[in-house]
């Protein structure tokens, strides 16, 4: 038995809540929604998938995309909700299997999963210790696994000031303050104004800066959605296309999920993401503006 899940910070929380429920050695087997949606994922028999798309050899699955809202009944739940980790706390939690330690935790989860900030906490991320640490959280190629599993160990077992004073977490806080200033600059030499959507073209960059992902919404207030785009590798060969409904301003109608399901993708009704070959991506990478423009409801 495997804890499946992805390397953001509620992913990372299931882990935790998976652990504390079952067993606190559980290995988990990190990969991206891609790997499953493109059959590459070694899933086996008796894996606990949370935070990821269904696959039919999960033993239990648990999840809150409503692109990937299964057609029948599996083991284990799914529900539109907040976060993955407040499904896998729910579930558990009626088996009295967890208690209310993690009730923090969780409700900071699913604040940031659900984007549901304030204007202060997009400025000032730094001032927020949950928002500041699942900033630090970042897929470079998989390099930070062994980091990705002491945060889980750590909120197993710490308080979130016990464990922004680690020397690790302390100096990666740090360097994520220091970016999010420099990210400031790329959104605005590297974004566009296409109808009320801003564009952030990554792909003339070689090396694509990181930083506060809320941002692009706090500097470009008139915008009603954004679409981020850069390659999935140095080799070129994959566009990654990530589209979300502004936090501020709550007037796109379009459900990105489902619309990004149709290019092998998918995601929530306000936020999703895609990976398309780069040979016919601006084709899609256009498609997908024309729907965003027409701003209309979707059935």
């Amino acid at each position: 038995m495997r804890i499946v899940t992805r390397p953001d910070f509620d992913g990372i929380v299931c882990a935790v809540l998976l652990r504390q429920a079952l067993e606190p050695s559980l290995p988990i087997y990190w990969i991206e929604p891609n790997a499953i949606q493109s059959g590459t994922a070694d899933i086996r028999d008796g894996d606990i998938l949370a935070n990821l798309p269904w696959h039919p050899n999960a033993y239990l699955w648990f999840d809150h995309h409503i692109s990937n809202k299964p057609a029948q009944e599996v083991p284990g739940l799914f529900e539109i909700a907040p976060s993955a980790a407040g499904v896998v706390y729910k579930y558990y939690q009626k088996q009295n299997l967890l208690d209310n330690r993690f009730d923090e935790l969780v409700d900071q989860t699913d604040m940031i999963d659900s984007a549901d900030l304030t204007r202060e906490q997009v400025k000032a991320p730094e001032d927020y210790p949950y928002l500041l640490l699942s900033m630090t959280i970042k897929n470079n190629d998989f390099q930070d696994i062994p980091y990705w599993e002491r945060l889980v160990d750590m909120l197993g077992k710490a308080d979130i000031k016990t464990i922004l004073e680690d020397p690790d977490v302390d100096r990666r806080c740090r360097e994520v303050i220091e970016e999010n200033k420099a990210f400031k600059y790329y959104l605005e030499t590297y974004t566009t104004m296409v109808d009320r959507i801003s564009v952030t073209d990554f792909r003339s960059l070689e090396n694509v800066p990181s930083g506060n992902r809320f941002l692009i919404y706090s500097l470009f207030a008139d915008a009603i959605a954004s679409v981020k785009i850069r390659y999935a590798r140095p080799d070129k060969k994959q566009v990654l296309i990530s589209v979300g409904h502004s936090i501020f301003n709550p007037e796109c109608r379009i459900n990105a999920g489902t619309m990004l399901a149709c290019y092998g993708g998918g995601g929530h009704f306000g936020a999703g993401g895609c990976t398309v070959d780069a040979r016919d991506a601006q084709d899609k990478i256009d498609e997908i503006l024309d729907i965003l423009k027409s701003n209309q409801d979707q059935g």
